[in-house]
């Protein structure tokens, strides 16, 4: 079995002041991906025996961010989609195993009025075509915080959401093309019609006392790696960030 988690901590350094290495160490992965890390290089230190580091920062300090610590040295390690207008906000780290494509990914919110949407559309494209080019290599597993409550059993207010960030008609769009393009939302691949589960919730309105949050970060695999999909995890107990960590183990 590997062991895959994702998390967007919303702040790297905020999250070691929260026990984060006592939830790493707990949570027990081969892989655990971080989002929105919110670094630049050598603002941390991090000792974590056993496990290579790959870290991806923006431009732009204390904005987005990821990194991957694995216990399974990959074949190959790339940053970005190779496209300049997307790889300047640290927003994706791809690592090559044997058999399958690992990617973490941090998606661009489409921000308030949707003032960002057109961005997101073009991101959109551009990281399905990255994706469905490395398929053509080997099966691919996708992680991380995906922007998108892709149904409307994905976030406990659907209808007065309806043209927010995050659960646009257009976004929504987005991920079913994806899918639809041959990948397999994990959680719902296990849960297709598990309601209430959710991992963001504003920091605003006691949303997460209230349980009014949204499922917005993702395991996707190519469907070539059904047969191989043992769990899948939302680990709604952490805290630490408005997020809380998701996983999925594979054969």
């Amino acid at each position: 079995m590997t062991k895959f988690i994702s998390w967007n901590v919303n702040g790297l350094r905020a999250v070691m002041k929260k026990g984060f290495l006592d939830t790493f160490n707990d949570l027990d992965a081969d892989l655990f991906c971080l989002q929105e890390t919110k670094l630049q290089e050598g603002q941390i230190d991090i000792d974590l025996p056993g496990y290579e580091q790959y870290w991806n920062y923006a431009d732009r300090k204390g904005y987005s961010g990821t990194a991957i610590f694995t216990r399974i040295k990959p074949l190959s390690v790339r940053y970005g989609m190779d496209k300049d207008e997307h790889d300047h906000e640290g927003r994706l780290i791809t690592l090559e195993f044997d058999d399958y494509f690992f990617v973490t990914c941090y998606t661009p919110n489409s921000q308030s009025e949707l003032a960002r949407l057109p961005y997101r559309m073009q991101w959109e494209d551009d990281f399905k075509d990255y994706l469905l080019t490395l398929h053509q290599e080997k099966p691919v597993i996708v992680c991380g915080d995906l922007n998108v409550a892709h149904q409307e059993i994905d976030l406990k207010n659907p209808k007065t959401n309806r043209k927010n960030a995050g659960f646009s008609d257009e976004e929504r769009q987005k991920m079913t093309d994806l899918l639809a393009a041959g990948f397999t939302d994990t959680w719902r691949h296990f849960y297709p019609d598990t309601e209430g589960v959710y991992s963001w919730w504003s920091y605003r309105f006691r949303a997460r006392q209230n349980n009014a949050g949204w499922r917005i970060d993702y395991f996707l695999t190519t469907t070539d790696l059904d047969d191989r999909l043992e769990s899948a995890s939302i680990y709604t107990d952490i805290l630490g960030s408005d997020h809380c960590p998701v996983g999925l183990t594979i054969k």
